[in-house]
């Protein structure tokens, strides 16, 4: 029988590099190890189309230590994960961006207590009037969790808005800072940059923050929060570097 335990962690490979760099390709900025370009779990070469985020692929292989940890390398990890899966075809993640709006967290509000309900109203309001002159898309609340209907000329301005997403960075950058913080409104004023990255972080986590006021904070809760900003911000630097955003 064997003594190895069923599930521990694969040890993590050593680090094989000593140097750093970004070169540039016709393909776009890719990082090298050595001279040497990093490769995609699919073996394609991981190239970026923004300064910024090939800035940051190199700084995360630059702080590995004796062994290279994936789970440190945000910025890498969601590029791997465009190169291999997105970037050949970027409608069906679109396409399900446009789902997202809806079942968006900003329509579903408290009931109850008071307090809850009006920090609701006065956080989230602004984002819903913005989607409403950027987008021209207005929408329905509910109280609790019961499904409300979005009238669809509000879901078809969502869906033409979206269209403006056209590289596969963009999209899959979109759809992860959607996944993490339960709003494609919040992802889309952060693109779009009429939130901050710290704002949409903290309106994501109102009702969160809001329990924690009340009852205290989970250490583990919060240690998988740190962790999740931390793909949000990889998310949001992708989205502030991409060459289809309209200039300001």
């Amino acid at each position: 029988m064997s003594n190895s335990t069923p599930f521990a962690r694969p040890e993590l490979p050593k680090r094989f590099y000593t140097s750093v760099a970004i070169t540039e390709t016709p393909a776009g900025l890719a990082v090298t190890l050595d001279g040497r370009p990093v490769k995609t779990p699919a073996r394609r070469p991981l190239t970026v189309p923004a300064k910024p985020v090939a800035e940051a692929i190199a700084a995360e292989w630059q702080a590995q230590g004796e062994r290279i940890d994936p789970a440190t390398m945000p910025a890498t990890r969601l590029a791997n994960t465009i190169i291999d899966g997105v970037v050949d075809n970027p409608a069906p993640v679109r396409a399900d961006l446009a789902r997202f709006a809806e079942t968006d967290m900003l329509f579903y509000r408290a009931g109850e207590p008071e307090r809850l309900v009006e920090r609701q109203r006065q956080r989230w309001d602004p984002v819903l009037a913005w989607a409403e002159e950027r987008l021209g898309a207005r929408f329905l609340l509910a109280e609790g969790v019961m499904h409300v209907a979005q009238p669809e000329n509000s879901l078809a301005a969502v869906r033409d808005h979206l269209e403006g997403f056209s590289d596969g960075f963009s999209v899959a950058a979109l759809h992860q800072a959607t996944t993490l913080t339960g709003s494609v409104l919040l992802a889309l004023a952060l693109a779009d940059g009429r939130l901050t990255l710290e704002e949409a972080w903290s309106l994501a986590h109102l009702d969160e923050d809001w329990n924690i006021e009340q009852w205290g904070a989970d250490d583990e809760a919060m240690a998988l929060r740190e962790r999740r900003f931390e793909e949000m911000q990889a998310a949001a630097l992708m989205l502030a570097s991409r060459p289809d955003r309209p200039a300001s």
